[in-house]
């Protein structure tokens, strides 16, 4: 899980070039796979629920490096504003999520219905190329 956790190339890149030029922010802060931040919350609450140490360990340690992919983004981007919305946006869906699952998810099925989430949102991320493939591939 954690080599693909931190996208090396465009960091590597970012660093090279001291610029975010060609980089695409959103796509990835929202849309890849588990290794999004939102995968990575909704995966490292999941394993606090259930108390899984290598579920926590691994996501914990992927989202620390998509917050430095972030922050190397934050700081090379020309435009902080458009970055720093987003930010707050996957923030509030953040947020909002656990707010769900915390307040109006019963505890006894708190575990079952998070696991469920994390893992239809992990497929769905996979499911995602494979739409853009067939879609190009029918124009």
């Amino acid at each position: 899980t954690l080599p693909s956790a931190l996208p090396r190339s465009d960091l590597r890149q970012m660093l090279a070039t001291k610029s975010v030029e060609n980089i695409q922010f959103l796509p990835f802060l929202t849309t890849d796979a588990k290794y999004s931040r939102v995968g990575n919350l909704s995966w490292l609450g999941y394993g606090c629920l259930k108390g899984d140490g290598t579920v926590i360990t691994v996501n914990a340690i992927g989202a620390a490096l998509q917050t430095l992919y972030i922050l190397v983004y934050l700081y090379y981007s020309p435009a902080k504003r458009p970055v720093l919305l987003q930010v707050l946006l996957l923030l509030a869906v953040v947020v909002t999520g656990c707010g769900y699952f915390t307040i109006l998810v019963d505890t006894g099925t708190r575990l079952a219905h998070l696991g469920l989430f994390c893992s239809v949102f992990t497929i769905s991320m996979y499911l995602s190329p494979l739409a853009d493939l067939v879609c190009g591939a029918w124009q």
